[in-house]
């Protein structure tokens, strides 16, 4: 692979995370900004955003040699934009540069003709007080050579020449083999390490936060409409990553208050269009995908009033995403297909965080056709995805997921209170699990929440609640038990009769202490 070397005022594709390769250029860091320790990184200003970051250099492509190829797998408004700013930029750029090229022209003429008027004059001198000697021929004499008259010689003039400029530098010819460097890793470090990275904690799911931090540039969006029902917390992530992506995307929320939100607006002004009632984006779209709290708002968002059934017509696709139980999700695949409609379930497994990030994991059943004509938009809201079979299969490998993730964090709140009471530090509790097997980026998150009593919501107490409660109906319909999940339900039920039902699901913790 050809070596390129980089430095700072060069014009880059930077790669970050999971969004596509973004243009910048290479700038001095602030004086009180530490750089990172390991590898080789460069400090680079991201143009049509504010955001900046230390990026590594296995990370980083020149610009102009990968222009094309960028510009053909990217979309997207905020896109063109930054690639519109960085012409705008070459544009002063070249325009300063042939002003300063003007401007040493016309001081080298006139040197030039200074030169030549000094030297005629000599030689008119010469030839009045030597009028007997015999003139010199054209080429003799170093004075009088047309070739050196007012030129350096040109070893002189190698010396003197300025150091390419970087518009110069960059727009010189291509670097082939060059290939990003893959980071398998990465995906998997704890977002408050990734966080370390920037200058500012962005942890909102604005577009513009999106830009910064992103592993996967390689996604081509598909051309069908999409639509999007529910702006919750999962729901508004997932679009921002679908727009980000290059999706056409038109979306809609069951809450009115978030139709006017600051988070719509973002998305708006990202292209997306907004629908008046769930029927309208149906219609309007190819692929409509929903995200709602729970089976009765699914139903409703399908059967009720301007819902997705009066938009459906023969070849409609419809993806429900909610965490729902089999018998609603099989209910709304018949209604939807006996319209002619696709149907394939989605739910996704993750929480406010890796929504925004795009690292969701996606359960599919149902059309495989259609998961496959998903591809690109579960590319862009998730790192992985599993196809498995008939409806329902989904829902219920969905409900055993979070039956195990809500059990497992009330038993880390029953110990850690039980750490307190018996004297024992719960710092050094969740020291000792992080050492261990049980070590997780779900465990230290979930336990830093608890320890900082910071309950700020990255999955609702409600919905994980609402999740036992259909695991527990759903191992009642096989006569399997769940006495575990059946004590975890009954203490988040203890912790939503306190007021912690908006709170994140790791406040089951205060359901111990009061």
């Amino acid at each position: 692979m050809a070596t390129v070397h980089l430095r700072i005022g060069d014009l880059v594709w930077g790669k970050l995370g999971r969004y596509p390769p973004w243009p910048g250029k290479i700038v001095s860091p602030p004086k009180d900004l530490k750089k990172p320790s390991g590898k080789k990184c460069f400090f680079v200003k991201f143009f049509g955003t504010e955001d900046h970051a230390w990026i590594k250099v296995e990370q980083l492509k020149p610009y102009h040699p990968h222009k094309e190829d960028m510009i053909k797998i990217n979309k997207g408004k905020r896109f063109q934009q930054a690639v519109d700013a960085v012409e705008e930029f070459l544009k002063k750029a070249r325009g300063r540069e042939q002003a300063a090229h003007n401007s040493a022209e016309e001081n080298s003429k006139s040197s030039s003709d200074d030169k030549t008027k000094s030297s005629s004059a000599e030689a008119r001198g010469r030839k009045n007080s030597t009028s007997t000697l015999k003139s010199p021929q054209a080429g003799e004499g170093d004075d009088l050579s047309p070739r050196k008259r007012g030129r350096p010689p040109k070893d002189e003039k190698e010396s003197s020449d300025p150091e390419p400029s970087t518009v110069q530098r960059m727009m010189s010819g291509t670097v082939s083999g060059f290939k990003w460097q893959s980071n398998p890793g990465s995906s998997l470090e704890p977002i408050s390490k990734r966080l370390k990275i920037f200058e500012e904690d962005t942890g909102s799911t604005s577009i513009q936060a999106a830009d910064s931090t992103a592993v996967n540039g390689s996604i081509t969006p598909t051309d069908k409409r999409i639509g999007f029902l529910g702006l919750g917390l999962m729901g508004s992530g997932i679009v921002a990553n679908l727009l980000k992506m290059g999706h056409i995307v038109m979306v809609w929320n069951r809450t009115a208050e978030k139709l006017g939100s600051l988070q719509c607006d973002l998305f708006i002004q990202e292209g997306a269009k907004l629908g008046r009632t769930p029927a309208e984006v149906v219609s309007m779209c190819d692929v409509t995908f929903s995200c709602v709290s729970d089976p009765e708002a699914a139903k409703d968002l399908v059967l009720g009033p301007s819902g997705v059934l009066q938009g459906i017509r023969p070849g409609k696709c419809y993806v429900e995403m909610s965490t729902v139980d089999p018998d609603t999700v099989t209910e709304l695949s018949q209604v939807i297909t006996s319209r002619g409609g696709r149907f394939l379930e989605a739910p996704v497994s993750g929480s406010q965080q890796l929504s925004n990030d795009g690292m969701l994991v996606i359960l599919a059943a149902g059309d495989r056709s259609l998961y496959e004509d998903c591809s690109s938009c579960f590319q862009a809201m998730g790192k992985t995805s599993f196809f498995l079979g008939e409806v329902g299969n989904a829902a219920k490998m969905m409900l055993i997921l979070n039956m195990v993730h809500g059990s497992f964090m009330a038993t880390i709140a029953e110990g850690l209170t039980l750490a307190q009471v018996t004297g024992q530090s719960q710092t050094t509790f969740l020291d000792i699990l992080s050492q261990g097997q049980m070590a997780s980026t779900f465990l230290d998150q979930k336990c830093q929440n608890v320890l900082q009593g910071n309950f700020k919501p990255d999955y609702y107490l409600k919905h994980i609640q609402k999740d036992l409660r259909l695991a527990i109906a759903m191992g009642d319909s096989v006569n399997h038990p769940t006495p575990m999940a059946a004590a975890a339900n009954e203490v988040y039920k203890r912790a939503k009769a306190l007021d912690q039902s908006d709170n994140d699901m790791s406040a089951v913790y205060r359901a111990y202490i009061h």
